[in-house]
């Protein structure tokens, strides 16, 4: 698989909210929090699904894989999701391991595989 999700009872607000400090626990910040039913509403498509992308970083990792291979760059931020399907909240991301096979280099794997524990770890705790 190419990403991880995990679900939850929490409403979008409540998971975003708990995944944010769960985040900030790990150092990871939230750099934006994109509501893409708000923008595609503002834009007058017809979009009534309750999803929110969430683009996160922890500075030290981010100039750790950068110094190692500039290509990783491609992949940052690490970018999280907090939707509705149909009752339930999910909360997934691509997982950092999966990316990084592109790249080829034993190093930034095992880079994303620390960081990808820790994003887990975060979500996990969010539900």
């Amino acid at each position: 698989m190419f990403h991880y999700t995990v679900m939850t009872d929490k409403n979008i607000d409540e998971a975003c909210e708990t995944l944010e400090n769960q985040l900030k626990e790990e150092q990871f910040g939230v750099l934006w929090d994109f509501d893409l039913k708000s923008k595609l509403n503002e834009k007058g498509l017809d979009f009534n699904r309750e999803f929110r992308i969430l683009e996160v970083c922890n500075p030290k990792e981010a100039q750790r894989v950068l110094n190692q291979n500039l290509m990783v760059g491609y992949f940052l931020p690490c970018k999280m999701v907090v939707y509705k399907d149909g009752d339930q909240t999910k909360i997934g991301m691509p997982k950092p391991t999966s990316l990084v096979t592109m790249v080829d280099d034993q190093e930034i794997t095992d880079m994303a595989e620390d960081i990808e524990k820790r994003l887990i770890a975060c979500m996990d705790k969010s539900v």
